[in-house]
């Protein structure tokens, strides 16, 4: 019988079993609360509404309940006089100015601004790039810097005391400011989709309004709403280049109701919840396109 020769066996290697990423424990301190934070954020919001409460609830107290009770309670007696006296003395005016100086010179700076941006942006010319230096040099132009020449020329156009005296100069300052915000979040639109509307045959003119302008409508937005709140509550242009009350807008409007009602101050803060109302109307339906504006680029 022949005799098998039996081959060595190699030792069985051992297959070590799949191992899970092991997760790190968080440790003591990051399982705990962040108290100083919260605290912070409370105080902060009671520094934010404790004048708005205060403002609201005196504007509906009348005169008399307003020197006898404590001036952080409510009303025992609302009433809406305060705002009745208000209207009554040519709030609706001043509002319908205020409104018109607002997008009078907030559209025509956002069209423009936009605009410029995009040329900046596409273009490849020397000229375009000295118009960008020229913007930037006018961010660093303070306001009151320029009172007086801005006063000169005004007069000089026959405009004194127009609301076109305080729509022209407010379009000039808004524009630079624009311009750069506009100009950085432009250049964050991919190349490739330009390109591509190129070859479909569409011009210049095109793109700005199909692309540029929906890609970039959080930035609009907020260059609009952030010009509309300089406009509103402007005080040294109405101050300067009108006199009349016919005239008169809003901001400088609450300074004569302080005037006139020096004694009455739940009317005078009446005058200042009516002026407030259509910037939170404004906040509230826009809120979304201006928050995703405001915090673009944080992300990245």
């Amino acid at each position: 019988m022949a005799s098998t020769t039996q081959l060595p066996v190699p030792p069985a290697t051992r297959v070590a079993p799949d191992r899970k990423p092991t997760q790190r424990s968080k440790g003591p301190g990051r399982s705990r609360p962040n108290v100083l934070g919260g605290l912070g954020g409370w105080l902060w919001l009671a520094v934010i509404i404790v004048p708005i409460y205060y403002v609201v609830v005196t504007s509906l107290k009348n005169q008399a309940g307003f020197f006898t009770s404590n001036p952080m309670l409510p009303p025992t007696e609302p009433t809406l006089d305060n705002y009745k006296l208000v209207l009554e003395n040519d709030f609706a005016m001043y509002f319908v100015n205020s409104l018109l100086v607002t997008v009078g010179s907030g559209v025509p700076a956002l069209l423009v601004s936009f605009m410029a941006a995009y040329a900046i942006v596409r273009g490849k010319s020397r000229f375009l790039g000295w118009t960008n230096r020229l913007f930037l040099l006018g961010l660093a132009i303070p306001l009151h810097a320029t009172i007086i020449p801005i006063y000169w020329m005004i007069t000089k156009a026959h405009l004194y005391d127009t609301l076109l005296a305080l729509i022209l100069p407010s379009i000039a300052f808004a524009i630079p400011i624009s311009v750069l915000i506009l100009s950085n979040f432009m250049r964050d639109v991919p190349n490739e989709l330009f390109e591509s509307m190129r070859l479909d045959g569409c011009s210049d003119w095109a793109m700005m309004w199909r692309l540029a302008l929906p890609m970039t409508r959080p930035a609009v937005v907020t260059v609009g709403i952030y010009n509309a709140l300089g406009v509103w509550n402007g005080f040294l242009f109405p101050l300067i280049l009108t006199q009349s009350p016919s005239t008169r807008v809003l901001p400088l409007s609450l300074w004569t109701f302080q005037g006139e009602f020096s004694v009455n101050i739940p009317a005078v803060l009446a005058s200042v919840v009516l002026a407030t109302l259509p910037l939170l109307v404004i906040y509230v339906v826009a809120r979304r396109q201006l928050i995703s504006g405001l915090t673009a680029g944080f992300s990245k």
